[in-house]
């Protein structure tokens, strides 16, 4: 998560999921964002200022009239200051309040008087949240252009069950980083692959590799922040997907192969991220393997090959492939970018440190159709995906 330079306010109000707006600030502060928190006193009930405080590295704003701290940032410079404003936990109260213009403590004039996005998070017992006066007032924000983060059903603190929960501190930073990210893709529809395929030898055991997924979702993530409607093709992993995403789960090479042609119609990029096997048992049998003395064979057939056959395309979008090697990585990267028919392929040597399968970092070059080659140094792969992006869209902009 890249918050670099942005500046949020995070609103705290009273609720018992107040606990969970402290890891919510920590998200900011580790993407690199300056984080001012308002409190209301009922917030206060449950976590102390200085938590808050102690965490943000600034000072903790509570009062409207408290003029010793209006010279330094009041109501006004909050508003002004922020890229983004954040309420979470956001009470019926709350809400209620801003959806009948009702500035009467230091949170609500900040909201009446900031320009910037404003991101609510709800949090209420499942009764107060299907209540028709509550439903009343956030389709009112909404309609007025106030962002929300859907609240999540499940057990509640109060011993209900239902809708009303507060959505993960996650899901909230996540679509804070989307709110605050310039939307140059907008226009786009993205395909991506990622993760594993496997294929079963028996109902116990399968061929697979080593891949996690973590490319393909960190690129999936940075193209939906970015604006782009992204569709996400995704082989067995433990990673959630990221929020807002067409979400296809797979097994198989062959089952991505069907998934990802029945999708590319629609996308003008497709980003091949996964690490697709390469061969499949000619038999799966239908009972568990039993162990021989002897040595097992396994005849192997190949899967299809689903970069080929998007290369192949008439019209087809622009095609980014990944090579994922162990020696003379540049040799076989260029030899995968001709055959394949590829715009731009992402190599990486998968036996240095810090690179390739289970690790948040990569080391990779780029190289493209045109013959450009860029060296990118060790980075996390969440940094990687945007500059990946980065390319893509140059090189589109340079072949118009």
């Amino acid at each position: 998560m890249n918050l670099d330079g942005k500046t949020i306010v995070l609103g705290v109000s009273g609720g018992i999921a107040v606990y969970k707006a402290v890891e919510l600030l920590r998200l900011f502060t580790k993407g690199g964002a300056t984080v001012h928190v308002v409190m209301t006193r009922s917030a206060m009930e449950f976590v102390t200022p200085l938590t808050f405080q102690t965490l943000s590295g600034t000072p903790v704003h509570t009062e409207l009239f408290a003029l010793y701290r209006e010279q330094e940032i009041g109501h006004i410079s909050l508003a002004d200051r922020a890229d983004l404003l954040v309420i979470a936990p956001a009470t019926a109260n709350i809400i209620g309040k801003i959806a009948s213009g009702i500035a009467d403590d230091l949170l609500t004039t900040t909201v009446m008087a900031t320009k910037a996005p404003v991101l609510l998070a709800p949090a209420m017992n499942v009764n107060m949240y299907s209540n028709p006066i509550y439903q009343q007032n956030e389709a009112r924000l909404r309609e007025l252009g106030y962002r929300f983060v859907d609240a999540e059903t499940g057990d509640l603190a109060c011993g209900w069950s239902g809708s009303g929960r507060l959505a993960s501190p996650a899901t909230i930073a996540e679509e804070a980083c989307r709110l605050v990210t310039p939307p140059d893709l907008s226009a786009e529809t993205i395909l991506i692959t990622a993760g594993p395929t496997r294929e079963e030898l028996d109902p116990v055991r399968y061929l697979t590799n080593h891949s996690s997924g973590r490319m393909g979702y960190e690129l999936a993530r940075a193209a939906r922040n970015r604006g782009a409607r992204v569709v996400l093709v995704s082989g067995p992993t433990d990673l959630p997907p990221p929020a807002g995403v067409s979400l296809f789960r797979v097994t198989t090479a062959q089952q991505m192969r069907d998934t990802v042609l029945e999708q590319v119609a629609s996308c003008s990029i497709v980003i091949k991220a996964a690490a697709v096997a390469d061969y499949r048992p000619m038999l799966r049998s239908g009972e568990k393997l039993k162990k021989h003395e002897h040595r097992l064979t396994i005849e192997l057939e190949k899967n299809p090959d689903i970069l080929a056959e998007l290369g192949a395309l008439q019209n087809r979008p622009f095609l980014v492939g990944f090579a994922a090697e162990t020696t003379d990585l540049r040799t076989h990267a260029l030899a995968k970018l001709q055959a394949k028919n590829l715009d731009m392929i992402v190599a990486n040597d998968v036996s240095q440190v810090g690179a390739g399968f289970n690790v948040a970092t990569n080391i990779v070059r780029l190289i493209r159709r045109d013959g450009h080659e860029e060296q990118l140094e060790l980075m996390s792969k969440e940094l990687l995906a945007h500059i990946i992006l980065d390319r893509i869209q140059e090189s589109r902009q340079r072949a118009v």
